[in-house]
């Protein structure tokens, strides 16, 4: 697959921040295995929802406290009668299985990627 050219402009729309998992909970009425997450981003974009499709790596349980990497102005997305606000952002491993993008170090929530 190509890799089309963007300008910094069309990368300055998109809006990642990292928040914190506050809750996980299983989808089983998903047509693809998922989980939907709670994510708190701070004061200016309050806590959100997400379905991710990261139950290969993943448990709910497991993934409270974390922090991840979303977008938070794309349009909300209905996955059945559920509203996913913002895109949980993660890379495929070897086999498929997504795996979270996160910090390296805990930083606040709503931080912006630069």
């Amino acid at each position: 697959m190509a890799t089309q050219t963007v300008s910094i402009e069309d990368f300055e729309r998109i809006d990642v921040r990292v928040g914190t998992i506050i809750d996980a909970q299983p989808f089983p009425e998903a047509r693809k295995p998922a989980i939907k997450l709670s994510i708190d981003f701070g004061g200016e974009i309050g806590v959100k929802a997400s379905s991710a499709q990261i139950t290969i790596h993943y448990r709910p349980d497991t993934l409270i406290g974390r922090q991840v990497c979303a977008v938070v102005n794309f349009p909300p997305r209905r996955i059945g009668s559920f509203v996913s606000e913002v895109l949980t952002l993660g890379l495929p491993d070897s086999q498929g299985g997504i795996v979270l993008i996160r910090p390296d170090f805990k930083v606040p929530d709503g931080g912006r990627l630069f």
